[in-house]
């Protein structure tokens, strides 16, 4: 991955961060790994843990920030969730997979942020 989506994924998940904080989300982790793979974040509201994919797309070259979300990506989306579940021991916890989505003009001004509850079913 260059350097230059690193910047830009971690700029997104920043703007994403501070949009969940302010609709109420309290960030329980950021960045959590496992042997499936990365949860963006972990976040919790009214009882109900969402684990957040951030997608952040800078000009409509890459198509629209949803779209990167394909059933092979949502299914090793359920699969963290579940590692992380299982490894908290929060087997009775009401749970949801989330999108955030970012998005950028050419220029890199912001926009669109946009949260997706329940994007991901499964």
């Amino acid at each position: 991955m260059s350097n230059t989506r690193k910047k830009l994924g971690a700029w997104g998940e920043e703007v994403a961060k501070t949009h969940l904080e302010a609709n109420g989300f309290k960030i329980i982790s950021q960045n959590w790994r496992c042997r499936l793979g990365e949860a963006d974040m972990i976040a919790e509201k009214n009882n109900v843990v969402s684990f957040v994919e951030v997608k952040t797309r800078r000009g409509s070259s890459a198509g629209k920030p949803e779209e990167a979300i394909t059933p092979r990506k949502a299914q090793k989306m359920i699969q963290v969730a579940l590692t992380w579940i299982g490894e908290h021991g929060h087997d009775d916890l009401d749970w949801q997979l989330d999108l955030v989505a970012v998005e950028l003009d050419a220029k890199g001004k912001l926009i669109r942020c946009e949260h997706f509850e329940n994007f991901v079913t499964g």
